[in-house]
């Protein structure tokens, strides 16, 4: 009897690894297939368009993957694992243009540290993928045009790791790598029903990354359809690297592993705080959209007392939206950022002030001229770094106070917004994106589906820890994700 062909939707990383050890399966055909898939749903169908580039050079690495099994083993932990990359993190023989005109033909000179990483333990970059143009807000940019989400095409898939969140879960690759600066990662996660963290900041290296060193509040993380493959892909990632000296934190804080030993019952006795207060950007608490997500929140909290969790609901952050009000930029680190970003290849301008002054800045996206156009004063920037101290110490007590494991909270507080309503006026963009953890930057957060809503929008839960706890929201995030098992391929690309 002739073997069943493998299964690529919904197909986990243990899942592979176990096909290609029968030799039921090859890492060509399995390139072959997710490039099948984005033809047939990211260009054509419903055309999600998440993917910006493909990588010339796939198949061929495939090969090569392929040559080392059949002469040993697996070469690594992520061995034929098909990654797309948010097109802000550098893959060696492809551009990374940030979604937008003014850097369609950048090409790097190397790998990203943490891509680097991925490639020597097995992993295939498969391509790049959209995002907020620039690297911050909803997935639309001068380069590509705007991403759909994949329950609701006419919607956004957020932002701004919005190509790597629609396309993990419309299984155009197996996991995909997003970065994080305000809502970046979460959010793109739960509008597109996946599993999606951003890390304590010092874990993941952000060198070849625009939005990295010496700016701090960026980190990239993983996106993937399970908590496992997560903590699989999050394991690949982290390290000290010279040239992002925040990583320097993370020395002596960095678990063996993230992804051994999870365990189902991970909830049971665990304390958890239930954080109610509206803390979402733009959240409108009386709307009927935020009553709807409110819903299914309800429903997960009653599922995590169902799983033996020690619920305190609700807590309170003393002062929190308060002190969050205050967030500004540091405009003088923004700068020096671009200008070490840029130095790693043949950069089209070598200031931010220069590519604003070109005559193609006029054609980014709204929310990306707003952000660059920001002018926030160093004194508000002191403002800001007494009131991120102020908060940490609040939300550490809190924690104390209760005994708590973790904070749960809604992982966005309203469901996604329609894309004619984030290109054109009111420009509606991030609406109800909580930004705590990324205020406070050494804090870990993970996003778990918890369903969807009474019109069939996905919505989520957020585990958010104290500093470089990041193997307990994990844990906890997969204990959640057994006992509810929520997580549901969109219908329309079968």
């Amino acid at each position: 009897m002739a073997a069943k062909p493998f299964r690529v939707v919904e197909a986990t990383i243990a899942d592979i690894h176990a096909a290609y050890r029968d030799g039921a399966l090859t890492a060509r055909q399995l390139v072959q297939a997710y490039l099948d898939r984005i033809e047939a749903y990211d260009k054509k169908g419903p055309g999600i368009n998440s993917v910006i580039s493909l990588n010339p050079k796939a198949l061929e690495e495939a090969d090569r993957l392929d040559a080392a099994m059949r002469s040993s083993a697996l070469v690594g932990p992520m061995h034929g694992i098909p990654i797309l990359m948010k097109d802000q993190g550098d893959v060696a023989g492809m551009p990374t243009t940030l979604g937008s005109v003014l850097f369609k033909d950048y090409m790097p000179k190397a790998d990203a540290f943490a891509v680097a990483k991925l490639r020597k333990a097995g992993a295939i970059f498969l391509g790049k993928v959209t995002l907020g143009e620039l690297g911050g807000g909803d997935t639309h940019g001068s380069l590509f045009g705007s991403t759909r989400n994949v329950y609701d095409h006419e919607r956004t898939a957020g932002g701004s790791s919005g190509g790597s969140g629609a396309a993990v879960s419309a299984n155009f690759c197996t996991v995909a790598v997003g970065q994080e600066g305000f809502s970046s990662i979460r959010r793109p996660a739960i509008w597109n029903g996946v599993v999606g963290m951003r890390p304590t900041i010092g874990l993941v290296s952000r060198g070849g990354v625009y939005g990295g060193w010496p700016t701090v509040n960026g980190s990239l993380g993983p996106m993937a359809r399970t908590v496992t493959d997560l903590a699989k892909l999050l394991d690949g990632m982290v390290g000290y690297d010279p040239n992002d000296p925040v990583t320097a934190y993370g020395i002596g804080r960095t678990a063996d592993s993230y992804s051994a030993g999870l365990k189902p019952d991970a909830l049971k006795g665990a304390r958890l705080g239930i954080l109610r207060q509206s803390m979402g950007y733009d959240s409108e608490p009386g709307s009927e959209d935020f009553a709807k997500v409110t819903a299914v929140f309800d429903r997960a909290v009653a599922d995590l007392r169902k799983a033996g969790a020690d619920v305190i609901d609700p807590i309170v952050i003393p002062d929190l939206n308060a002190l969050l009000d205050l967030r500004a930029r540091d405009v003088a680190a923004d700068d020096r950022m671009f200008e070490l970003y840029f130095a790693g290849g043949q950069a089209p301008f070598a200031t931010r002030e220069a590519a604003m002054a070109s005559p193609l800045f006029a054609k980014v996206s709204k929310s990306a001229n707003r952000r660059w156009t920001n002018a926030d004063t160093p004194a508000q920037h002191h403002a800001y770094m007494k009131a991120r101290e102020t908060l940490m110490i609040n939300l550490l007590q809190v924690m104390a106070d209760h005994r708590l494991d973790a904070i749960v909270h809604k992982a966005v507080e309203h469901q996604p917004t329609l894309i004619k309503d984030g290109v054109n006026p009111p420009f509606v963009d991030q609406k109800g994106a909580p930004h705590i953890n990324t205020y406070l930057m050494f804090v870990p957060s993970i996003v778990v589906p918890a369903g969807f809503t009474r019109d069939n929008l996905p919505a989520g839960i957020t585990f958010l820890g104290r500093p470089y706890d990041d193997a307990k929201m994990i844990e906890l995030a997969y204990g959640y994700e057994q006992a509810t098992q929520h997580r549901k391929a969109p219908p329309s690309m079968p």
